[in-house]
């Protein structure tokens, strides 16, 4: 455990306001200070809410000076991705076509538990526009870096969470995936993030991109991750794709390891060209899982045509949300975001239907695999992150942001938990990610088996008066 209070995780500081020997004031005051000190830097946040978050942390002192928590992140500083709903601040999406005057009046579900059980929360962090691609910029907020290096990106699209997170800027974050989104930042910034099962965690409004998307914890360890689940699994009517409420803890069992789990290791997920060094790192931490009793066995599950089918599911998607928009308000927006709207629009319903039946060919492949193996483990990404402001790495020859993550959306289009957590560091000090997949309703054996890693290989987070030059 850090002993700056900044990178304490959430489980630590509960455990301190609970002994008296540490209170949510402190830690407010010192996530509020490091984006103070460090966010113009970094460009995380698009709204600090300073002073509501320094009144919540003062009366959740008081809750537990008087041994009253509302719950188990109560005074946790938190901060909250600008896709979701928040109320009384304004939810813009990275975009200048959202009007910042309205009522904003409701939170979404993730965000009203997060209300619900004390959070303390921070603000709103940066996305790109509408949550569209694997980076962070937009053109309401401009350009979020990463902070192992601020010339690179931390990934997208929630970008913003995952740079907060790895600096010190709260202890839990609130990010979605629909292509990757959690897992993406989380690899290229160090960080913890999971993508529940589909319909585990309750959202509204529902994403443009429909049911690929997912709202998932991010934080800086494992442990936080199932706390923050157990929160934000809670029930809401909103949704009309939830799961039924379970009830589950999924701190329960979370240190049981993965002796005699039988694991498939995909290097490559279907010919994937991977980074050498990232290669080489990912298979490092393999080999370590296989040294805690789980039995290795390279094999895949068939993701054949997964690209088209993502494809045509995230730009018909696309489509679809900017006919909201009149033509002053797309002239605006970010041209990749009309780019592959416009592509979308060239779709015709035979199109779409087929992409359908393929995913749920694709997902009936999977469950089959995950009859003989107990969980799927690859890279996060197959690079490590790349200069900030671009879409795709100069001189890849790649145009669109799928082409460097064929690691992460395959397991939207199939609805299974999925999680990234680091893995080591490249020579040039950026972070490597190991996925961690199971077969769909198997969050809390997705979280045990990263539990169970982090243990044999502890992580620490980047030395910001250097990488900053503060």
């Amino acid at each position: 455990m850090s002993d700056d209070i900044a990178l304490m995780t959430a489980s630590a500081l509960v455990k301190l306001y609970r002994s008296g020997a540490l209170s949510p004031v402190e830690a407010t005051r010192a996530a509020l200070d490091r984006i103070a000190r460090y966010d113009d830097k970094l460009n995380a946040f698009n709204l600090v809410a300073a002073e509501s978050a320094r009144a919540a942390a003062a009366q959740s002192e008081e809750r537990w000076r008087l041994g009253a928590p509302r719950g188990p992140i109560d005074g946790v500083p938190t901060s909250i991705k600008d896709v979701l709903l928040t109320r009384g601040w304004p939810t813009l999406r990275g975009s200048k076509a959202i009007d910042r005057d309205q009522p904003w009046e409701e939170d979404a579900p993730s965000v009203a538990r997060l209300r619900e059980h004390g959070a303390v929360m921070l603000g709103k962090t940066t996305t790109p526009e509408f949550g569209w691609k694997g980076i962070t910029d937009s053109p309401l907020d401009g350009i979020t870096r990463n902070p192992w290096n601020p010339a690179t990106t931390p990934g997208g699209s929630s970008g913003g969470a995952s740079a907060a997170l790895a600096a010190g800027m709260g202890a839990l974050a609130l990010g979605s995936d629909a292509g990757g989104s959690v897992r993406i930042p989380a690899g290229f910034t160090g960080v913890f993030a999971l993508k529940a099962t589909f319909g585990r965690v309750p959202a509204w409004p529902l994403s443009p991109f429909g049911t690929l998307a997912n709202i998932g914890p991010m934080t800086r360890s494992v442990t936080d991750a199932a706390l923050l689940l157990n929160v934000m699994c809670e029930p809401d009517p909103r949704d009309p794709y939830s799961l039924p409420y379970a009830d589950n803890d999924y701190l329960h069992g979370l240190e049981d390891g993965i002796e005699g789990l039988k694991i498939a290791f995909s290097p490559t997920l279907g010919g994937h060209k991977v980074d050498p060094e990232i290669a080489v790192l990912v298979e490092r931490a393999v080999q370590v899982l296989g040294d805690l009793g789980a039995e290795i066995v390279e094999a895949e599950p068939d993701t054949a045509g997964a690209a088209e089918v993502f494809r045509i599911h995230w730009y018909a998607g696309a489509a679809k949300l900017l006919q909201r928009f009149d033509a002053a308000a797309i002239a605006q927006m970010d041209p990749g975001l009309r780019e592959v709207a416009e592509e979308g629009r060239s779709y015709g319903l035979l199109d779409y239907m087929g992409a359908v039946a393929r995913r749920e060919e694709l997902t009936v492949a999977a469950n089959r695999f995950h009859q003989d193996y107990d969980l799927l483990v690859t890279p996060s990404l197959p690079i490590p992150a790349f200069e900030a402001g671009e879409e795709v790495p100069r001189g890849s020859g790649m145009t669109r942001w799928p082409e460097w993550t064929p690691f992460t959306y395959p397991f939207n289009l199939t609805k299974q938990p999925a999680a990234s957590l680091p893995c080591g560091l490249t020579r040039q000090g950026l972070p490597a990610g190991l996925q961690i997949v199971g077969p769909r309703f198997a969050d809390a054996l997705v979280l045990r088996a990263a539990r169970a890693y982090e243990k044999a290989a502890p992580w620490t987070f980047p030395d910001l008066a250097q990488t900053l030059k503060d």
